[in-house]
């Protein structure tokens, strides 16, 4: 497994060499040794999570406040546009955003640090989303914007079928810059 920095700061991506042959595949997903070597903690993911999504759906842009939270993503089934919106206030990558494709050939992991907005449209008809996350849900510290926020400008690469109503109640991406400079000011 190799460790590939992204083009948000501290987003990692871990690849793996899946070992195919005749009877299929095998592939490590998670390497504690490689995790620790890359500056994680591999005890602090204490919640593992999965979602399934038909081609088209968008989840997302969902954050945490207060600690954040940081989290491993990878695609056990199909495949997914994943996007990260920095939303780390003095971050050099601050409202930027990245995609990377995470899908059930390559088994990239990707590493989502605090302060990161994630979401994701599923590329095929079946997608399994796999979340390893580092604090327990307290839906009191959910953040969210639109997937669709102007000034972010994020591209998807189908058009949305799906989405659920939380999402699209989410807010701007300048209503979010607001009040994270008034936590931080």
């Amino acid at each position: 497994m190799r460790v590939e920095r992204a083009a948000l700061d501290g987003v990692l991506l871990f690849i793996p060499t899946p070992h195919r042959d005749d009877r299929g595949l095998f592939t490590r997903t998670f390497d504690a040794a490689v995790f620790t070597a890359a500056g994680l903690d591999p005890t602090s993911f204490i919640q593992d999570s999965q979602s399934r999504s038909r081609a088209g759906t968008v989840r997302g842009m969902h954050g945490r406040s207060g600690r954040g939270e940081a989290k491993l993503v990878r695609c056990a089934r199909g495949a997914v546009h994943d996007v990260l919106v920095d939303a780390r206030p003095g971050s050099a990558t601050f409202g930027e955003w990245m995609s990377v494709v995470l899908d059930d050939e390559k088994f990239v992991t990707l590493y989502v640090p605090q302060g990161i907005l994630h979401g994701f449209q599923a590329l095929t008809e079946q997608t399994d989303v796999c979340y390893r996350i580092d604090r327990e849900h307290d839906a009191s510290e959910d953040l969210s914007v639109r997937f669709d926020d102007p000034e972010l400008n994020i591209h998807w690469p189908s058009p949305v079928t799906a989405i659920s109503d939380r999402d699209l109640a989410a807010g701007s991406w300048a209503r979010l810059r607001t009040r994270l400079a008034d936590r931080t000011g």
